[in-house]
């Protein structure tokens, strides 16, 4: 596994530090984000999983803890829209540069409006996924908001 990414490119040109936690990515896991947190002994709600959506037809990142689903209403109004709907993979592979199960909110290939989740802000370090499949970050969340222009928002359904 490489731990260098486009993600790990953009935080150390951001300045930002991090840690990074590689696991044994599970392909068939019903939920991604809730077997990387337990393969990690992490809370759920710490370990943010990142979604590629579409506003109006336009694309959005958005980061919510990964024992959660988004709430469409809550992302088309946060990002001043009138209607939410996920990104099918295909676009969200070839818009971010990642493959799905690594996407990254960081290094994508095209900045994008990024919304993260308000409950990060509850704790003093997250994860996020680090730009490939099996690779979190663990950061703080303000340095994460900041790297990625994130907007905070209460995303969750």
């Amino acid at each position: 596994m490489s731990k260098t990414t486009p993600a790990t490119v953009a935080l150390i040109k951001a300045g930002v530090a991090f840690e990074l936690h590689p696991y044994d990515y599970d392909p068939d896991a019903p939920r991604v984000g809730l077997q990387a947190a337990e393969a990690l002994g992490w809370a759920p709600e710490q370990v943010f999983k990142t979604l590629m959506t579409l506003v109006d037809g336009k694309p959005v990142c958005v980061v919510v803890p990964s024992d959660c689903e988004v709430s469409m209403k809550k992302l088309a109004a946060a990002a001043r829209g009138k209607s939410a709907q996920m990104m099918k993979p295909a676009d969200a592979e070839r818009l971010t540069g990642f493959k799905v199960g690594g996407v990254s909110p960081f290094g994508q290939r095209k900045a994008v409006p990024t919304f993260i989740d308000e409950t990060a802000i509850l704790f003093d370090r997250v994860l996020i996924n680090g730009g490939q499949r099996g690779l979190l970050l663990e950061l703080a969340p303000d340095e994460a908001a900041r790297a990625c222009t994130a907007t905070w928002a209460d995303l969750t359904a």
